[in-house]
C-alpha cells in the first residue's frame, strides 16, 4: 500500500505561483511513477503532469507546459508541483497519483487507470 497526502494548495492571484507537495509513505517509492492530475468542478479529471518511476523524463499536456514543473525526491519521499503563470482555467482540485508501471509514451502517464493510489486532493483557486 501507498498512501499519498498533499499539500501546498491556495488562492492565488492570476500570473502568481504555487508549489504543491505529495508525501508519499509505504512501499518503495522509486519503484512507482509518479503523476498529478486535477478537477475542476462539472469537468472530468485532467492529467497535469508524471515523473517516471526513474525520475529521468517528464511528461506534462500542453496546457500547462512550459508553467508547469514536476519533480521528485526519492529520499524525502515527495512529489512536487511547481506551477508558475497561473490562469483561472488552472482552478481545480489537485490529486497527486502512483503508479507501478514503467513506460516510455506520453499516453502511458496521462491515462488515470494506470495509477494505482491517489491522495485525497488539495484545492487551488486562482482568482482574476
Amino acid at each position: 500500500q501507498v498512501q499519498l497526502v498533499e499539500s501546498g494548495g491556495g488562492l492565488v492571484q492570476t500570473g502568481g505561483s504555487l508549489r504543491l507537495s505529495c508525501a508519499a509513505s509505504g512501499r518503495t517509492f522509486s519503484s512507482y511513477s509518479m503523476a498529478w492530475f486535477r478537477q475542476a468542478p462539472g469537468k472530468g479529471r485532467e492529467f497535469v503532469a508524471a515523473v517516471a518511476w526513474n525520475g529521468a523524463n517528464t511528461y506534462y499536456p500542453d496546457s500547462v507546459k512550459g508553467r508547469f514543473t514536476i519533480s521528485m525526491d526519492a529520499a524525502e519521499g515527495t512529489v512536487y508541483l511547481l506551477m508558475n503563470s497561473l490562469k483561472s482555467e488552472d482552478t481545480a482540485v489537485y490529486y497527486c497519483a502512483a503508479g507501478q508501471f514503467r513506460c516510455s509514451a506520453y499516453w502511458c502517464y496521462a491515462g488515470s487507470s494506470r495509477y494505482n493510489y491517489w491522495g485525497q486532493g488539495t484545492q487551488v483557486t486562482v482568482s482574476s
